[in-house]
């Protein structure tokens, strides 16, 4: 990448997008190109091939998605499969015709199987039976990584596919009905404390692993995987026609442990009541970093520094 190429972040005002375009602006890149939802709406083939048409980017960060928890992905998987395909055929396929020098795909955890050998290493993928609650969002996320890979073998472009872990931070979604597991539990912890509850009710048994990266790291690492050269990228691919990456912390916990330590961060004293009749979801999704560390990477956000930044921004919206 030079500093004067344009920038095309998808998804730029959400948590991964914003922390890339953040990421990149230490580097001192600042042409970037964005466009919001209504400005573009990217489940729109035409609209999508006259914006990549017009402005021909040189970079595209594909960060844009339609994402959500266990209680949105099983209310909604014909939504979630319609519209994250439909965002990444299109822009894929117009970067392509565009010209884009880079493009970074970015997927979730979740593409791999529900009992996957921890730590889940990139090699994993498709070789077992998806997690039930989200697998319309994860079937949409394989078809992107393959759609990649195919551009690659077939015209020489250079997409790379990062996977990251579960995310947390500043731009991420605190609704209690369509966020994820971290952001939901802070919310509903402040809002608990607030309203001086006796306790609070959490999904579940408390017991499946999850592992947590603060989203600046995230943008870090995509930052690195778009700037650094090609072939050292490509090296530390599983394989050529795999152009696939995991970023992730390293270390995960408990959601026990993970809502006694919300609590203890926001000052919630109260009871937690597990709701046992509700989902799990995956036992454990524990991810094999080591690809990326090797390009020189570290995740540099401990998990008690991040909880209280998302607890101040919590404190904001509450």
């Amino acid at each position: 990448m030079n500093h004067t190429d344009k920038i095309y972040i998808a998804g730029h005002r959400g948590l991964v997008g914003s922390a890339v375009t953040r990421a990149l602006q230490k580097q001192g890149y600042n042409n970037f190109l964005t466009r919001t939802h209504t400005e573009l709406e990217l489940t729109d083939q035409r609209a999508v091939a006259e914006f990549f048409a017009t402005e021909k980017p040189d970079v595209v960060v594909l960060a844009a998605a339609k994402v959500g928890g266990i209680l949105a992905n099983n209310t909604y998987p014909a939504d979630f499969i319609y519209s994250n395909i439909c965002i990444q055929t299109n822009v894929i396929h117009e970067a392509w015709k565009a010209g884009v020098k880079r493009l970074l795909f970015l997927g979730s955890s979740c593409i791999y199987p529900r009992d996957c050998p921890q730590p889940i290493k990139e090699e994993y993928l498709l070789t077992g039976p998806l997690e039930e609650t989200n697998k319309a969002y994860a079937t949409a996320k394989i078809s992107g990584i393959e759609m990649c890979a195919s551009y690659n073998a077939q015209f020489g472009t250079q997409y790379v596919c990062a996977m990251p872990t579960n995310l947390y931070g500043l731009g991420d979604n605190y609704d209690l009905t369509t966020s994820h597991v971290l952001p939901a539990l802070m919310r509903k912890a402040i809002t608990a404390r607030d309203a001086n509850q006796p306790s609070m009710n959490v999904w579940g048994t408390g017991t499946p692993f999850r592992e947590f990266l603060y989203s600046d790291d995230l943008g870090e690492a995509c930052a690195m995987l778009l700037t650094l050269p090609w072939e050292k990228v490509a090296r530390v691919f599983p394989r050529p026609t795999l152009p696939l990456i995991n970023v992730g912390y390293g270390e995960d916990l408990t959601i026990r442990q993970l809502v006694e330590s919300i609590a203890e961060v926001v000052g919630f004293t109260g009871a937690i009541e597990w709701d046992r009749s509700k989902p799990d979801g995956t036992p454990r999704k524990l991810m094999d970093s080591s690809r990326m560390r090797s390009l020189g990477w570290e995740p540099r956000t401990p998990m008690k520094e991040g909880l209280l930044s998302v607890a101040a921004m919590v404190e904001q919206v509450a």
